[in-house]
């Protein structure tokens, strides 16, 4: 692949639907839920045969930018950017983007959650070089997964005409980008079958995504040009801490892209691609039994339990037994000083529960 191919990965997210596990000092990028590499470990394993350690960059908070570099010493430290505190992909987006054509020019940047789940690494790679190529013809690019099932819980990606093929997989141009539907309006872009799901993964040029973020977030655009002023200057961190408090915070697809114009999608299916966006999502990746329990722990006994998902984090202390007799459909999660019991249906407002732990300030819960 071409030397002006870098990667900017988003890895400040907290990972509150993942609670107890998930944490601030120890957000969901950070853990070993699938195998013995975490997920931002996984995300740069799968990078690296196509884009060299030194062409990845790391946009994190400070809080967790020291973890994520023990776990992959291999990125320079001078690669790893901090967002003085969250503001959401567009503005996380638009600081790699100008600190990346500082650095080194137009180059072509691939922006990548941390936290994202594949089994198909190298039909990933095969995708973003395929994307590299609409990037260079200014196209703002994605990539698409067609849906299995009407989810509510991805945003959606409306194709128009076919672009070709590139690389042996197929482009299309964008009619839009449709946010989380309701149950409903996902059924009917099922039925219509020219949808994809929002994987979250762009790639494109500086001065592409740039000019995008100036006609439709000029607020926004304002600040990252006072943030560019500064670069290099001994102010610079007082700059950015001074300017980023006072940015918009909004996602690149909200903000962006939903507006956007000369947008692409690579279809990007069979990658066995999952967003583990919460407790649920582990079940689309872990074989159930034959009870349709998910059971993740080593002191874990259940007796009729049926389509139930436990998870027991390892503890140097002595184990508890957790013990499950006649339920059905439940999550419940052990994970240092608290213990996660709700409905399998309920996974997603687990955020509500961290929500009412900060209003209440009780910080050693979260």
């Amino acid at each position: 692949m071409s030397d002006d191919y870098f990667a900017l990965i988003m890895a400040g997210g907290g990972g509150t639907r993942l609670w107890p596990l998930s944490r601030r000092t120890r957000p969901k990028q950070l853990l070993k839920l699938v195998g013995d590499r975490s997920l931002f470990q996984m995300t740069v394993d799968r990078l690296l045969p196509l884009i060299p350690a030194e062409r990845i960059h790391v946009v994190t908070i400070e809080e967790q930018a020291d973890a994520l570099r023990e776990q992959v010493p291999v990125i320079p430290e001078g690669n790893f950017l901090k967002e003085p505190c969250p503001r959401g992909t567009a503005s996380v987006i638009g600081l790699g983007a100008i600190m990346l054509q500082e650095r080194y020019g137009d180059c072509v940047m691939a922006c990548l959650p941390a936290d994202h789940y594949m089994k198909n690494d190298e039909l990933f790679r095969n995708c973003l070089s395929a994307a590299y190529e609409l990037a260079k013809q200014e196209h703002l690019v994605t990539l698409g997964i067609t849906p299995t099932h009407p989810s509510t819980g991805y945003g959606y990606i409306h194709r128009k005409e076919r672009l070709g093929n590139i690389g042996g997989l197929a482009a299309y141009s964008v009619e839009g980008f449709k946010e989380k539907p309701s149950a409903s309006l996902a059924e009917t872009y099922i039925e219509q079958g020219d949808y994809a799901w929002n994987s979250g993964m762009f790639i494109w040029k500086p001065s592409v995504i740039l000019n995008e973020l100036g006609s439709q977030m000029p607020d926004l655009t304002a600040g990252l040009n006072r943030i560019r002023e500064a670069l290099g200057r001994t102010d610079q961190k007082n700059v950015l801490d001074r300017v980023w408090v006072e940015l918009q915070s909004e996602t690149i697809d909200y903000g962006v892209m939903e507006g956007a114009e000369k947008v692409a999608m690579i279809v990007a299916d069979e990658l066995g691609w999952f967003d583990i966006g919460g407790w649920s999502g582990l079940v689309d990746i872990l074989q159930e039994d034959q009870d349709g329990n998910l059971l993740l722990g080593n002191e874990i006994l259940a007796i009729d339990t049926n389509e139930t998902l436990v998870f027991q984090e390892d503890r140097e202390e002595e184990r508890r037994l957790i013990a499950l007799l006649g339920v059905k459909d439940l999550i419940v999660v052990e994970s240092g000083n608290a213990i996660l019991i709700c409905p399998r249906a309920r996974a997603e407002e687990v955020r509500l529960l961290v929500e009412r732990l900060n209003e209440r300030r009780k910080n050693e819960y979260l």
